[in-house]
């Protein structure tokens, strides 16, 4: 099962949906933890904090669990 984590816009970027997830907390910690595991969105594997990522995609990443993309009404 995947949580749940609610964006308010029409896309986030990897790097702030990290942060908003509460998977890591600063930004520095983010940029480190892509270059070196990277996660999975939507079954590929991604190192780039910029990547947009828009309601209905699934982020993963062994051992942090799996994630969400959902849109707040």
């Amino acid at each position: 099962m995947h949580e749940k984590i609610e964006i308010n816009t029409k896309f986030i970027t990897l790097g702030q949906f990290i942060k908003l997830a509460n998977i890591l907390e600063s930004g520095g910690m983010v940029k480190a933890f892509l270059q070196d595991e990277g996660v999975f969105v939507n079954d590929e594997l991604e190192h780039r904090r910029g990547r947009k990522l828009y309601p209905n995609d699934i982020v993963t990443s062994q051992g942090l669990g799996s994630f969400i993309v959902t849109k707040s009404n």
